[in-house]
C-alpha cells in the first residue's frame, strides 16, 4: 500500500472514529504502528470530539493496563515496537469504564471473530469489556469467514475507511 493510500484511510478512520464517540465518554483505543489501519490522528480526532481516550500498555501475559491519552506528545516507544502512553497506570478494568473499545485487527468476519496478533492481550483484556466492540480494520479485511477458537470474544462492529461502522452478525 503506498503511503499516500494510507494516509488517506488513516484520514477517513479518524473522521468516522470522531463521528461515533459521544462527548464525555471514554473510549479504549490504540496506537496504529506499521501498516495497521489509521494513524495517531484518530486518537486527536477522538480527544477532540471530547472522548477521554485511554490506550493499551503492555505489563505482563495478562490483561493490559490502560493510560490517559493527553497528545501525541505524551506517547513514548514500548516494548514490540508499540507507543504506549506515559503518566498514570490504570488497572485492567479500566476497560469497562469505555463507551467504545476500538481493536487492532488484522481481520473480522462477519460473525465478529476478529484476528489479532496472536499474543492474546486483548482477548485476556475484552472479558472486562462493557463497551461496544469495534474491530478498526481495512474495507477488504471485513472477510466472510475466519477460524475461532474457544477464547476468542466476538465483536459487534466493525470500522473502516470507506465502509464507516458496520454491524456483524455475532453469534
Amino acid at each position: 500500500m503506498s503511503p499516500a493510500v494510507h494516509a488517506a484511510e488513516a484520514d477517513a478512520l479518524a473522521v468516522a472514529a470522531a463521528g461515533i464517540v459521544a462527548a464525555g465518554k471514554t473510549v479504549c483505543a490504540y496506537v496504529p504502528v506499521g501498516t495497521e489501519p489509521g494513524s495517531p490522528s484518530l486518537l486527536t480526532a477522538l480527544a477532540h470530539a471530547g472522548a477521554t481516550v485511554l490506550l493499551p500498555v503492555v505489563r505482563d501475559l495478562g490483561p493490559l493496563y490502560w493510560g490517559r491519552f493527553t497528545g501525541l506528545d505524551s506517547l513514548t516507544d514500548a516494548p514490540r515496537g508499540l507507543r504506549e502512553p506515559t503518566g498514570d497506570l490504570l488497572p485492567p478494568d479500566a476497560i469497562a469504564t469505555a463507551s467504545l473499545v476500538l481493536l487492532p485487527a488484522l481481520a473480522v468476519d462477519r460473525r465478529g471473530v476478529r484476528l489479532g496478533r496472536g499474543a492474546g492481550y486483548y482477548d485476556r483484556s475484552l472479558e472486562l469489556a462493557r463497551g461496544r466492540l469495534i474491530a478498526v480494520v481495512r474495507d477488504c479485511e471485513i472477510v466472510p469467514l475466519l477460524p475461532a477458537q474457544a477464547h476468542d470474544r466476538p465483536v459487534g462492529w466493525a470500522l473502516s475507511p470507506n465502509g464507516g461502522l458496520t454491524q456483524l452478525r455475532t453469534e
